[in-house]
């Protein structure tokens, strides 16, 4: 295999095959980063010296065909190619001679892959953004637009207080901004520039890191040249924790979708062409598409405890392991834009049941109500509370409904809850406030 740090002795097949494992697959991912990475450098070099003007332009125009195949799906790492990075410099050296070889100047790997997978996650991280304000567009859509049906809240898995759909689905959508607020944190920690720490003790070169840093985009640069060998992992970690967040509150939601499709609850349905069957009871509707998301979830959670379990018990500096690190992010980050577009688009077609509380058995989810009332009534509130329990022991409590409703044909507005972020006060506006001041990178 052609390494480019190759001294003159070939490592076994056995070996390489052992430690090269996935990662020509995944370096594809990187393979335009590379060569933005690579057109910044090189615009450096030449500002201290290192380039000619002329040699500046010829590698550019080269750099650039490479770009160009890359997006168009004819670039191709060759089989005795170890690597993204020795491919676009064997490229570079096979077509252009010995001007080729002078790319590398003042780099190592250790700082180009930084670079490359730091571009990467940045890209992935506002991918990312994104589809959660997709997903929470929708979340407070769908909690205004129902906000006056009612549904049963639980504590304990048992019939609780009044709750409603605008207050669910509103609920959600509050938990994706604070999930925003950990994407925003992990994009920070992102974009700081590596480049010119090389392999972790910076160069003899003159480099002009901050334009490197300005070209590239990044905001602020990693200034120690060991500090940016000690930022491998910390970028990926970060990154992780803030999917770990989103996932849960995605795995949550999927949660409850699967209990309120249940007949036993019958909340809400979807189309019976994004249910499942079964292969004997013909009668089956199995919510597949929210377990699998749960599960799903439950895997992109796991990542960081993966991440941070491979980057402990290493001295500072490059080892190989950190190699393993897209063999555990690149599929979590694939897993987790599937399952936040899987979830706007089974929002989109989303029934719910405007009469669940017709049934007797949310009969008792009214007795706080109850208190409540007498309380206001002049009645202290331990007294109101003790009379209300005895009704409900002796199976006489009533709820003195508005109007003489039924309770599926109450609303918020009839229970009068009016603080903020309530059942009467769903805050919307604030919340939507709240998205934007955090998805705000």
């Amino acid at each position: 295999m052609s390494t480019l740090w190759n001294k003159g002795t070939q490592a076994t097949e056995l070996v390489d095959s052992f430690t090269v494992g996935n990662d020509r697959v995944l370096d594809m991912r990187l393979a335009k980063y590379d060569v933005m990475g690579s057109k910044a450098h090189i615009a450096m070099l030449e500002s201290i010296g290192l380039l000619s003007k002329e040699e500046l332009d010829t590698l550019t125009a080269a750099l650039d065909a490479i770009l160009q195949e890359i997006e168009n799906g004819t670039f191709v790492l060759e089989d005795d190619v170890e690597d993204i990075h020795s491919q676009v410099e064997l490229l570079l050296t096979r077509r252009l001679g010995d001007v080729g070889k002078k790319i590398h100047s003042g780099r190592s790997r250790n700082d180009q892959v930084l670079v490359d997978v730091k571009l990467f996650l940045k890209d992935e991280v506002l991918k990312l953004r994104g589809e959660v304000l997709e997903l929470f567009a929708t979340l407070q859509t769908l909690s205004e637009k129902h906000k006056n049906v009612l549904l049963p809240g639980y504590t304990h898995g048992q019939v609780a207080m009044p709750s409603s759909f605008g207050l669910w689905f509103g609920a959600y959508a509050e938990a994706l901004a604070d999930d925003m607020y950990m994407l925003r944190g992990a994009y920070d920690v992102t974009d700081q520039n590596p480049l010119g720490s090389a392999a972790g003790y910076g160069s003899s070169f003159p480099l002009d890191r901050q334009m490197t840093t300005d070209l590239l985009g990044f905001a602020s640069l990693d200034y120690n040249a060991v500090a940016a060998q000690l930022s491998r992992g910390r970028s990926e970690r970060a990154v992780a924790s803030a999917m770990g967040a989103i996932a849960l509150t995605l795995n949550k939601f999927a949660a409850d979708c699967c209990m309120y499709m249940s007949p036993n609850y019958g909340f809400i349905k979807f189309p019976d062409e994004l249910t499942t069957g079964s292969s004997i009871m013909p009668h089956k509707k199995n919510p597949d598409v929210w377990e699998i998301m749960r599960g799903n979830c439950n895997r992109i959670m796991a990542t960081e405890t993966q991440i941070s379990m491979l980057c402990s018990n290493m001295p500072h500096g490059y080892h190989r392991e950190f190699q393993l690190l897209k063999d555990i992010l690149f599929p979590s980050l694939e897993l987790m834009h599937k399952c936040l577009q899987m979830a706007d688009y089974m929002l989109q077609h989303i029934i719910i049941n405007e009469n669940i509380l017709d049934a007797p058995i949310y009969d008792y989810l009214f007795t706080v109500e109850e208190v409540n009332r007498r309380t206001l009534e002049g009645m202290p509130f331990r007294d109101a509370y003790k009379s209300v329990g005895i009704e409900v022991n002796e199976g006489k409590f009533r709820y003195q409904r508005a109007e003489g409703k039924t309770n599926g044909q109450l609303t918020p507005a009839d229970l009068k809850h009016s603080s903020m972020g309530s059942l009467g006060n769903l805050c919307t506006e604030q919340i939507r406030a709240k998205m934007e001041a955090a998805g705000t990178f």
